[in-house]
């Protein structure tokens, strides 16, 4: 079986486990995109290589990326120009009205997503160059809204759901990386660095990097070049777009 189809089996599966999970206030409406946004998730899937030097580990999909395009910090205009990904999106079950999800006719930008796949795109130059060398997977593949709209992260769920979530997603990040085989883990954020420690233990080397939302302060001053700092500081390879 290719690389390809056993990372699109898990995912599946994942989605599949998350399903049937009771939804408990003051969540009211779970999307997952690599359920209706499945044909343009599993080509991005595709684009996986095995041996890379890093696994970057996002958290879960921000209302404007991954929500609309199926893609990890997929940002309408990045994944359909840079990574030259673009197919039909359907809707979730139980959208919420607040919360559309247009596909890639979405007008808006996420800020993470156009910071995360600009910086690839300066640093690395093409596609083919990223994911030779490194390959972006979400630890959860499930956004969580409340009723006003509000986006609600893993780590602030109701007990009941992340004693469901945190297991099903941990274990299906070591299937992929049992499968990509990554010499280390770069967790983006620290809940996500949490979850890759509960996950794989020291089974391979976990960096961190700064979270490239712009709710958080420091990424706001100056995100690329703090995240070039701490690649280097980490001995990881980040070629020039210049050097491609």
């Amino acid at each position: 079986m290719t690389l390809a189809r056993s990372l699109a089996d898990v995912s599946r599966r994942l989605s599949d486990e998350l399903a049937s999970m009771a939804i408990i206030d003051p969540v009211t409406h779970v999307y997952d995109p690599t359920r209706y946004a499945r044909s343009s998730h599993e080509t991005y899937v595709a684009l996986a290589q095995r041996h890379v030097h890093g696994l970057m580990l996002g958290m879960n999909p921000g209302p404007w990326g991954m929500v609309q395009t199926g893609v990890p910090f997929g940002e309408v205009a990045h994944v359909r120009e840079y990574l030259g990904i673009e197919a039909p999106v359907d809707r979730p079950s139980n959208e919420h009205p607040k919360r559309p999800v247009q596909g890639f006719d979405c007008p808006r930008s996420e800020v993470s997503g156009r910071r995360l796949w600009g910086w690839v795109k300066a640093r690395f130059g093409t596609p083919d160059a990223f994911f030779r060398n490194y390959f972006v997977w979400n630890w959860c593949p499930l956004a969580f809204l409340e009723s006003s709209g509000r986006n609600r992260t893993p780590d602030k769920l109701p007990l009941p759901m992340r004693r469901i979530v945190e297991p099903t997603c941990d274990a299906a990040l070591a299937d992929v990386v049992e499968l990509i085989k990554p010499r280390s883990l770069i967790a983006v954020g620290t809940y996500a660095e949490k979850r890759a420690q509960a996950a794989l233990g020291d089974a391979l080397p976990i960096h961190r990097i700064l979270h490239p939302s712009p709710a958080s302060p420091a990424a706001n001053r100056g995100w690329e070049p703090q995240v070039d700092q701490q690649m280097a500081q980490a001995g990881l390879p980040m070629p020039s777009a210049s050097a491609t």
